[in-house]
């Protein structure tokens, strides 16, 4: 079980990682909408925003994965199970 200031340190680092992450969807949003207003007001022809567009969005798509979906911090129970596996591993090769 983990302490009540690890937890503390693990919420806080998935605080800032969450605010991080929406601070990068707001630049997306902000530049990509820049680009496509650029694009519109010289002729609005070749759709050419897509690639920037989708280039970016594949790293947003991937930091959101990270931050909502990623691995989770270690719990004690892991940690003490994978201690018991060596524990029994090293003990089968005596």
């Amino acid at each position: 079980m983990l302490t009540m200031d690890e937890r503390r340190q693990a919420a806080i680092k998935q605080l800032n990682e969450k605010r991080n992450f929406k601070g990068h969807l707001t630049t997306f949003a902000v530049i990509n909408t820049m680009l496509i207003v650029i694009w519109a007001l010289t002729g609005a022809g070749y759709f050419w925003p897509v690639w920037p567009i989708a280039g970016w969005g594949i790293g947003l798509a991937l930091h959101a994965y990270g931050v909502y979906f990623g691995p989770k911090p270690l719990s004690e129970s892991e940690i003490q199970a994978e201690m018991d596996r060596d524990a029994r591993r090293s003990s089968r090769h005596i």
